[in-house]
């Protein structure tokens, strides 16, 4: 560009600056060369350069330029001595420059000066941007211009030539009226005030396509190549479950989808609420009515047809399929032709119609009430298109919607202009050609046209959509052109071959309309009069319609052309027009599937030919796994050689299966399906819609047959065959599935090393990667009754690994009756499509998945929504069987347990089968109560319209509650549960928000009637209720093992009868150990702070009245009571703990808390009973260390006596020989203390501890125990007297005739012993009884009467709970016996204890010591050190040493404790046993099950000396109390040296009263290491005690690690064995039947149970008649018709079903599986011979598949029954 400068010139002053003279002068003088001012020119000028040039000058006079220039912001000046340029630089760009010139001569004359004015150069504006990119305009921002910038000039260019300049003096523009995908230039110059211009900046931008700017208003632009799947619009997020209006063109598409999803017809009114709408309110009083007359259309407002094409655009083929599927039922016109509008072709939406199905009744089938049922696609319907050519002022779409309404009831199929949005402009959607269909109903009175038609409707100008005008033209039967004006647009109507008739429809009343010019296009097109139709003024619409409605029944009626949808594709292909299904995966789906479904011929024939594994053997494998649950057919063969045979043939079922080669079917389908990820899910689509036609027609024809041949009665067999086949005829994916399932359970039979077995291993990952895509999993074969677990459950295993570790789930199941709309309310409420096409009932039960949003998942708890959806209870199929009530019962029941909210779907119209389905839930919902779930539910009533439903049905619901209780009542009495009397005992159910009232389906008479909109709303709002629940539910939700986990318990124990009796679930069992391990934390933490509170208070009843006591209180009594009453505080305190921890435990969500809940009071009551426990024996405890201290009180004064006597001679002695003035030796000294010594003694009465008899004791307190029984038990106690009892092994001897009779007549199913068993309870309780007494003599205290009433009570305990009975013969003699061993060893312990505390023992043996003080104080000896020494070694040792070991004892129980083996009596029971197995030693089984409770004594013991093997293991915390209590002896000699003491003595009395309540010292010791002393230094004394101290630490630390773990033992107070014992047998209750242990938590548990039981055999039984042992498992026998006798029966024979009768507190449910009990089989098996010679019987009959178990098998059985590993 040329740029013009304008440079302004002015002069300066004309004077020049008079020249000052030099002093002297009086004036100055003009110089001789006058040079004027300088001539200036410019010579160049830049953005921050300017160069200016002089004309030469002739004078000689030597001068230099001086330059001054300035802007507003700039002020500088240069000289130069260049007479002919100079150049400026550092200038700023754009800005006007005043430049002055002028000459300065040498002497310092200056010209006048030039000055002129210079604009630099702009420079072009940086920093430019593009925003803001539409269709239409774009904007543009650059950074402000340097330099006084007056404007900026903007140009748009595009192809070389300016579309749009712009001045602007702002630093943006936008250009608006632009071409949509079009490229710009955009060119931005800064201009000055003097018009000068930069040159121009640059920069590209392209507008959007139309559809681009769409997308991208919508929010959609992302899913534009990444398409929109099924699983992410299924998705349930806030918006699901909210009613936010939409407020941004983005929520748009979310809302119609949502709305669509729910089958709503009200999806497409759609529209952002404005702020006038948001905020209505009119708060002034004036009335201003100018915005009414506003148009109500914003910009804001979209067209319904373009948000509809964008979905339709940025879906995948998936998810256009499902959408066209929901409005074809909302009768929303679908899409035909796909407009994409940047210049792409239109696309034939085939795949996307495929899955809708139509249902019809022409005129022919009228009077039959039959029905056509055919995919719309596939249907030979003639098509009626209609299109616009021009503008025209009639509304097509909605003249369509009145041709397709009746008079009553008018329907929005098409959208139109008088719709909401419907007047906004379309932006994408012109070109979209919409199809909807009319379905006559057989009624000639409602039914516009007798056959069905499509009809399709083109949006936009034909003459800008030839394409799709062209094609509609091609495949339709008539095509209707509606117009105003055919002046030049009639070419393109005669331009292509017409196989269509071609309506004209005008509208006269236009002004455009010219009928001269319709006469000619009408004789160019050979049209006669019938093809014309003109809206006139005197015809109104109803005319104008019926008239409109009478050309197409024409052409409906006599039709030139029937092209069914699938076969416009060809067309499509020849006009250019893409088709959906032309993609390489779908088509390679459609092969894999064709191949397979073009060989159905015969459906019943392919079934048992293509998939022959679900077929009859399936069924036999259902039968038998029933009867091995059952035992229904068992009579009175062996019991459990009936189950070997039944697993017997299990096998060969099995083996029949493998048998079998592949299918070619099966192969193709596992192909298919192994295919990437669309390709599979196209495959399995054609599939269902291959299969589903099949099957509909099959159906079809012989639903046909059936009525034909019910039309003659003697066709009775034809019929029932006929009944067989529509039964069997249905043909799914499900089958393929179920039969890939069977082949998969089939292959397990086999060796893992079989290439069968490994080529199947995949095969649960694929159906688990399908559960994820949006396919349903068949959990129950509804054909068979029947889940294939080992499947089901590894399918759900590999989901679990898919998708872990977000792997939470809910669960919401639906229960009702067959045809009531069960699947379709799961389908409107969720939006998936479980099947409900006519005839295809659903069978068993199907899951789907759905995904959780990320902004509900920590609200919700979970990840997923599990949806299942079941069969109907009450089929018709099911009805005439004899078990059907069980089968529906058992269904229930699962779904039910499965279920976190179960759906119960009720058709108001059948009363009958309304109560009969109640029973059925009812009976389900108890059983979930009784096994510690209890899931929610919603009563949905369907068909009930009316608004005041809610109100009138008020007596209704009270109706139902009424009914509800009374099924509850029905219920609880077959399952023995009768103290549940209403229905709210089983659940929280409230009659007012537990019900939801349904309308009808359709809103009007199909097939033309649309979904009723209240359906759809009603269910919404019955989503919403369901997900609010289930997000305040008090339970966790399961993850997806632990649903597994519940699905495998749940079905194995609704195959037993009785199935509250049958449960087992391993969350349960899992939750119920958690329980238990915490519970038994906070037990022992009670026991182990009790345990050191009465260590800790026996300490100070020790040290009570010695220079140890710190307690002011003199009198025992006193301070017994205020130790009571600390105790009474302290267990009030921990007990207050406990239960707070179980409130605590009952409160959390995780863990499956719920479960368990049952048990809380029983835990409550074992906290309470170890709280009154812990009481009794704290108090005893306290009791007896009080008497005996009380008892020492009158000795201690004794020998204190003694003390002074000694001391008192001694002193005199040295007296006397330190007078005699004599140095004696040491002999002579200690012969004059001898003589002294002996002197002393005889003139002292020595009168120790009386002496009490025992015996007598014992046996007052036995006689008052005794004495309770009668006078019969008082005579036999007299018969002996205690001293001649316990003197050989108690044997138990039955006596007198009565008891012979019972011995010689066996109890206990004929096999037990009553004198064994009674013999064995004996031994027990002695056992029992003899380590209360060692633990007593380890004390080294004297006797106390409550330790012999303590026994007494161990005794009565442990005879109340044995499970034998027993009489008064066996009780009295084992009383005797106990308390007489008991009382011998009583007595020795307290003989030795007086002989420990005789006052002249302990004087004689301190002698030495006091001669030794003696001679050390007569040669005045320093006593320093030897005190020290004496004290450490004879009074700190001793209590350090009892210290220590008093702390070890629970140091060790606790660390035990944390072991898993003690932390449930479950574990531990798991673990002995699988030590057994380990070591495969029939003695330790033996022994182990004949002697139960001292072979775990023994292991309890071995496993504590295993684990302390190390003595490193002690050594820590040997170390921890040694150095305590060096500490505190350190502290209390710090505190001793603070307090003044008046010598020696004192100053040792005060360290000791510092450590009276830690350290028992020894008063003995203490008195005799201080008896004689010399005034020894205290602070020396000080110094050598602390050595000695340290001494002793190094030494107790060496003794300590010296020591054995077996010696140490023996000392400690606490017995670890014991406590662990206490833990792991708990109540010590036996199996009534197999004698294993009882492992229920706590000590108050109301029922009994274990988790294995074993053969009887094992427990010694034996057949009475063959002597042999018996293999019978009592958790086989109870569910058997088998019976047994015992003496609880009084011999009388009782059914083993009802045993509870008899042993109302044990529990024995039924094995969990088949495989539960293996590692008992697998013992009896491998030790038959030996236990038969034990037990002196004959060997047991052993089942033959005992005889296959492997010891691996063995192992495996045991770590799942107890959960161990």
């Amino acid at each position: 560009m040329n740029n013009i400068y304008f440079y302004d010139f002015f002069d300066a002053s004309d004077s020049f600056i008079e020249p000052h003279s030099d002093e002297g002068n009086s004036s100055a003088s003009l110089q001789a060369d006058y040079v004027p001012p300088p001539e200036v020119t410019v010579h160049r000028v830049g953005s921050e350069t300017v160069s200016l040039e002089f004309e030469s000058s002739s004078s000689s006079v030597r001068y230099k330029l001086h330059v001054d220039y300035s802007c507003n912001t700039q002020r500088d000046s240069v000289d130069t001595d260049d007479r002919d340029s100079v150049e400026i630089k550092g200038l700023n760009p754009g800005t006007e420059y005043t430049f002055n010139i002028k000459r300065i001569y040498e002497d310092g004359t200056e010209s006048n000066t030039t000055s002129l004015s210079v604009f630099t150069e702009p420079v072009p504006p940086a920093g430019i941007t593009v925003s803001n990119i539409t269709s239409e305009s774009l904007s543009l921002q650059w950074d402000p211009p340097a330099g006084e910038v007056e404007s900026c000039i903007v140009t748009c260019c595009s192809g070389g030539e300016t579309v749009e300049e712009k001045t602007t003096n702002t630093n943006s523009v936008t250009f608006n009226s632009l071409k949509p995908g079009v490229s710009y230039s955009l060119q931005v110059s800064a201009q000055l005030r003097n018009g000068t211009t930069s040159s121009p900046a640059s920069i590209t931008a392209e507008t959007k396509t139309e559809l681009e700017s769409h997308l991208e208003d919508l929010g959609l632009m992302p899913y534009y190549r990444e398409k929109l799947t099924l699983s992410k619009i299924l998705e349930i997020d806030e918006k699901t479950i909210t009613d936010v209006p939409v407020k941004s063109k983005s929520d748009l598409p979310w809302y119609f989808l949502k709305k669509l999803m729910m089958v709503n017809v009200t999806a497409r009114n759609m529209k952002c609420a404005s702020v006038s709408e948001l905020n209505c309110d009119d708060s002034s009083g004036k009335l201003d009515l100018r915005d009414l007359l506003d148009s109500p259309n914003t910009g804001d407002t979209l067209n319904p047809l373009d948000i509809i094409t964008a979905l339709f655009l940025c879906s995948d083929a998936f998810v256009q399929q499902e959408m066209a599927l929901k409005m074809s039922m909302c009768q929303f016109s679908v899409p035909l032709l796909l407009p994409n509008c940047d210049a792409e072709p239109c696309t034939l939406m085939l795949w996307a119609m495929r899955d809708i199905v139509k249902k019809y009744r022409p005129p022919a089938l009228s009077q039959s009430k039959g029905f056509i049922e055919e995919r719309i696609v596939d249907s030979q319907v003639p098509m009626i298109s209609f299109v616009r050519l021009g503008d025209c002022s009639l509304s097509k779409s909605e003249i369509l919607n009145k041709l397709l309404s009746n008079s009553q009831q008018y329907h929005d199929t098409f959208v139109h202009h008088n719709m909401e949005g419907g007047d906004s402009p379309k932006r994408i959607s012109n070109g979209l050609a919409e199809i909807t269909w009319y379905l006559p109903g057989g009624n000639t009175n409602i039914d516009h046209f007798n056959q069905p038609v499509a009809v399709a409707n083109l949006h936009g100008d034909i003459a800008t959509f030839k394409k799709q005008y062209f094609f509609l033209c091609q495949t339709s039967a008539a095509v209707f052109v509606f117009f105003d004006h055919l002046d030049s647009e009639c070419k393109i109507l005669t331009t292509q071959d017409q196989k269509a008739q071609i309506f004209l429809v005008g509208n006269s009343e236009s002004k455009k309309f010219s009928l001269e010019t319709l006469v000619n296009v009408a004789t160019s097109l050979d049209l006669t009069k019938n093809n014309i139709i003109i809206k006139t003024k005197q015809k109104n619409d109803a005319d104008f319609i019926q008239c409109l409605r009478k050309k197409v029944s024409d052409v409906v009626e006599d039709p030139q052309m029937k092209m069914p949808i699938a076969n416009m594709a060809d067309i499509a292909h020849e006009l250019g027009i893409l088709v959906d299904e032309d993609s390489p995966e779908c088509q390679a789906g459609k092969e894999n599937a064709d191949a397979i479904t073009e060989e159905i011929h015969d459906l019943l024939q392919y079934k048992e030919q293509q998939l022959p594994l679900q077929g009859q053997i399936w069924k036999d494998l259902t039968h038998l796994e029933k009867e091995q649950f059952r035992l229904k057919k068992v009579g009175s063969e062996n019991i459990e050689m009936y189950k070997s045979d039944l697993e017997q043939q299990r096998e060969e079922l099995r083996k029949k299966q493998n048998s079998r080669d592949m299918s070619t079917a099966m192969t193709c389908f596992i192909h298919a399906i192994s295919r990437p990820g669309i390709e599979r899910c196209y495959f399995l689509k054609w599939m269902r819609l291959n299969l589903d036609n099949v099957s509909r027609l099959k159906l079809s024809a012989l639903r046909e047959m059936y009525k034909e041949k019910c039309k003659d009665s003697a066709n009775k067999d034809e019929v029932k065959e006929i009944d067989r086949q529509l039964s069997n005829s249905s043909l799914g994916i499900e089958h393929f599935f179920r039969e890939m399932g069977q082949i998969y359970e089939a292959s397990f039979s086999l060796p893992e090393t079989h290439s069968s077995r490994q080529q199947f291993q995949h095969l649960p990952k694929l159906c688990a990667q399908l559960l994820l895509d949006g396919f349903p999993l068949e959990l129950v074969d509804g054909d068979a009754s029947n889940i294939p677990l080992r499947w089901v459950s590894d399918v759900l295993t590999q989901l679990n690994h898919l998708v872990s570790p977000k792997n939470k789930i809910r669960v919401v199941t639906v229960l009702g009756v067959q045809s009531t709309g069960k699947s379709t309310l799961l389908n409107t409420m969720f939006g998936v499509q479980f099947a409900v096409s006519s005839g295809r009932c659903t069978r068993g039960a199907f899951m789907l998945l759905i995904r959780l949003n990320e902004d509900i998942k920590r609200e919700f708890g979970s990840d997923f929504m599990v949806i299942i959806d079941t069969e109907g209870l009450k089929s018709p199929e099911l009805a005439q069987l004899d078990n059907s009530y069980e089968h529906d019962n058992e269904l229930a029941t699962l779904v039910v347990g499965l279920s976190d909210i179960t759906i119960i779907n009720i058709a108001m119209e059948n009363s009958t089968e309304m109560k009969d389905i109640l029973q059925i839930v009812v009976h389900a919902f108890l059983r979930m109560k009784e096994v510690g779930k209890r899931p929610k539910c919603q009563f949905v009533h369907q068909n009930v319209s009316d608004v005041s439903a809610n109100e009138k049905n008020l007596r209704d619901r009270k109706l139902l509650l009424e009914q509800l209780n009374e099924m509850t009542q029905a219920a609880a009495k077959m399952e023995t549960r009768e103290e549940n009397k209403s229905f709210t005992d089983v659940m929280e159910y409230s009659p007012d928000t537990g019900n939801c009232y349904v309308p009808g389906l359709w809103n009007g008479n199909p097939p033309m009637a649309p979904v009723n909109v209240g359906y759809s709303e009603t269910l919404y709002e019955l989503k919403k209720n369901i997900i609010q629940q289930l997000g305040e539910g008090v339970s966790s939700a399961n993850d997806v093992l632990e649903f597994k986990e519940w699905m495998t318990s749940l079905w194995n124990a609704v195959k037993h009868e009785n199935f509250i009796f049958s449960f087992r679930n391993s969350l349960v069992a899992d939750a119920y150990m958690k329980l238990c391990t915490e519970f038994n934390k906070w037990d022992w933490e009670f026991k182990k702070a009790m345990y050191s509170w009465v260590s800790n208070a026996e300490t100070k009843i020790s040290n009570f009245g010695t220079v140890a006591a710190k307690s002011q209180i003199s009198d025992m009594e006193e301070f017994l009571n205020r130790l009571k009453c600390e105790a009474t505080t302290e267990l009030s305190k921990w007990e207050k703990k406990l239960l707070d921890n179980l409130e605590e435990y009952f409160k959390q969500t995780d863990g499956h808390v719920y479960l368990v809940a049952g048990y809380k009071e029983e835990f409550k009551n074992s906290a309470k009973n170890l709280r009154r426990e812990l009481e009794n024996s704290v108090v005893n405890q306290l009791t007896a260390a009080a008497d005996i201290k009380q008892a020492l009180k009158e000795v201690d004064r004794i020998k204190e006596n003694h003390t002074k006597e000694i001391e008192k001679a001694v002193g005199e002695l040295i007296s006397q020989c330190r007078k005699r003035n004599v140095q004696m030796t040491d002999a002579e000294l200690e012969k004059e203390f001898d003589r002294m010594w002996s002197e002393t003694l005889r003139k002292m009465s020595f009168s120790g501890l009386k002496r009490r008899d025992v015996f007598t004791d014992v046996s007052h307190y036995l006689r008052e125990n005794v004495k309770k029984k009668g006078s019969h038990a008082c005579e036999l106690l007299s018969e002996k007297s205690l001293e001649k009892c316990g003197l050989a092994a108690f044997k138990y001897k039955p006596e007198g005739l009565v008891e012979t009779l019972k011995n010689t007549f066996r109890g206990w199913f004929n096999l037990q012993d009553l004198v064994k068993a009674r013999q064995k309870v004996a031994d027990n309780v002695i056992a029992v009884c003899q380590d209360s007494v060692t633990e007593k003599k380890k004390r080294k205290t004297n006797y106390h009467n409550t330790y012999i009433q303590e026994i007494l009570r161990i005794i009565d305990e442990m005879l109340n709970n044995a499970d034998v009975d027993t009489d008064i013969e066996f009780e009295v003699p084992l009383k005797q016996h106990i308390c007489a061993v008991a009382a011998r060893n009583f007595q020795r312990m307290q003989e030795d204890f007086i002989q420990a505390n005789n006052p002249k023992f302990l004087l004689d043996k301190n002698k030495e010591r006091f001669c030794a003080d003696f001679k050390d104080v007569f040669h005045k000896r320093d006593q320093c050190q030897k005190k020290a020494e004496e004290f450490t070694e004879q009074c700190l040792k001793p209590a350090v040493e009892d210290f220590v070991y008093r702390s070890l004892g629970p140091n060790i129980t606790d660390e035990m404790m944390r072991s898993k083996a003690f932390s449930t009596r479950t574990s531990f029971q798991g673990l002995v046993l699988l030590d057994l197995l380990s070591k495969e030693d029939f003695k330790s089984y033996l022994s182990c099950i004949c002697n139960y409770e001292d072979y775990v004594k023994t292991w309890i013991l071995k496993q504590i000396k295993k684990h302390f093997s190390d003595a490193s293991k002690t050594s820590g915390y040997e170390e921890e109390h040694l150095k305590s209590s060096i500490q505190n002896i350190k502290d209390a000699m710090k505190k001793a040296k603070s307090e003044k003491s008046a010598d020696l003595k004192t100053f040792v009395e005060h360290i000791c009263k510092e450590l009276g309540d830690k350290l028992v010292i020894s008063q003995d010791a203490h008195a005799s290491c201080f008896m004689i002393l010399n005034n020894a230094d205290q602070e020396q004394f000080a110094g050598w005690l602390t050595e000695s101290v340290e001494k002793m630490e190094e030494t107790l630390k060496k003794k300590f690690k010296d020591t054995t773990f077996e010696r140490k033992l023996e000392h400690i107070r606490v017995n670890p064995q014991t406590e662990l014992f206490t833990r792991v047998v708990g109540c010590g209750k036996q199996c009534p039947f197999c004698k294993v242990p009882c492992e229920a938590g706590g000590d108050k548990h109301e029922d009994h149970f274990a988790s294995l039981h074993r053969p009887e055999g094992l427990g010694s039984y034996r057949c009475v008649s063959s002597e042999k042992l018996v293999t019978d498992i009592c958790t086989s026998l109870v569910i058997s018709d088998t019976r047994f006798r015992c003496g609880a029966t009084n011999m009388k024979d009782h059914p083993f079903k009802s045993y509870r009768d008899i042993f109302p507190d044990w529990h024995i449910p039924p094995d969990g599986s088949l495989e539960a009990s293996d590692f008992w089989k697998y013992v009896m098996n491998k030790y038959n011979e030996k236990f038969a010679k034990a037990y002196n019987a004959k060997p047991a009959d052993i089942p033959g598949s005992w005889k296959n178990i492997t010891k691996q098998q063995a192992e495996t059985s045991l770590k799942k029954s107890f959960n161990v590993s």
